[in-house]
C-alpha cells in the first residue's frame, strides 16, 4: 500500500485547512489510517485516527476541532482541521495499518506504511 499526504500550506490562527491522504495498493477500506505530526524539535506525535466500521478517535489537543473522515470510492482520508492555532504547525504524516489494535492506534509503531509529510504553519 502507498500514502500520499497533501494540503499543507500556510493559515492564519482560527483559520481551516484540510489535508488529505491518498492510499491506494490494497483494499482500503480494511485499513486503519491515523495521522501524527512533527513540530519542529519536537517527537511526532498523534493527532487521531479512523479505525475500523469507521470509528474515530482523537487526540485530546485537537478534539473539537479536527475531524478526520474516509470517502471509501475516492481511497483518500481527510483532516479537517478548525480553529488552527500557532501549536499546530508541524509537519503531518497519514499512516496506515491493517492490523493496528484499539489499543494501539497511537502507537506510530504500529503502522507499517507511512505518507510522505505535508508542512502546515499556522501564522499571522
Amino acid at each position: 500500500v502507498q500514502l500520499q499526504a497533501s494540503g499543507g500550506g500556510l493559515v492564519q490562527p482560527g483559520g481551516s485547512l484540510r489535508l488529505s491522504c491518498a492510499v491506494s495498493g490494497r483494499t482500503f477500506g480494511r485499513d486503519t489510517v491515523a495521522w501524527f505530526r512533527q513540530a519542529p524539535g519536537m517527537d511526532r506525535k498523534y493527532v487521531g485516527a479512523i479505525f475500523r466500521a469507521n470509528r474515530i478517535y482523537y487526540a485530546d489537543s485537537v478534539k473539537g476541532r479536527f475531524t478526520i473522515s474516509r470517502d471509501n470510492a475516492r481511497g483518500t482520508v481527510y483532516l479537517q482541521m478548525d480553529s488552527l492555532r500557532p501549536e499546530d504547525t508541524a509537519v503531518y504524516y497519514c499512516a496506515a495499518s491493517a492490523s493496528v489494535i484499539l489499543s494501539n492506534l497511537a502507537s506510530q509503531s504500529a503502522y507499517a506504511t507511512w505518507g510522505q509529510g505535508t508542512l502546515v504553519t499556522v501564522s499571522s
